[in-house]
């Protein structure tokens, strides 16, 4: 399956190969173009350092790692994985990311996107 990006048709034919023969969903299609996008340009490292420092400038990184403690204490060093603490570290992390940090994000995602796809 070729799928095709709405930005320079030159870099974004790209060769897809689906196992089972399933298909991607329009909205998968989109959300890898815009990565892709995002990636190519340098924006995506650029949104993740501005994460960084936000999430760290609000206490979430040590809100997380007080989790990961209590979590490591409660079940036992020897007994916990890194697979296991993600699995029960995620959900907590993503629920105490603070509304403003996702709000900033997804404006700056979306006036690059504005930007570029004119």
């Amino acid at each position: 399956m070729l799928l095709n990006c709405p930005w320079d048709a030159s870099k974004c034919w790209r060769v897809v190969f689906l196992s089972a023969g399933h298909r991607l969903s329009k909205e998968s299609r989109m959300k890898a173009a815009v990565n892709q996008k995002l990636t190519e340009m340098g924006e995506r490292d650029r949104l993740k350092e501005l994460l960084r420092a936000k999430l760290t400038e609000c206490g979430w990184k040590d809100q997380m790692k007080a989790h990961c403690k209590e979590v490591i204490k409660q079940k036992g060093l020897e007994h916990v994985t890194v697979e296991d603490l993600v699995v029960e570290i995620t959900p907590k992390g993503r629920a105490l990311v603070p509304d403003s940090v996702k709000k900033e994000l997804l404006h700056r995602i979306r006036a690059f996107l504005a930007q570029h796809t004119k």
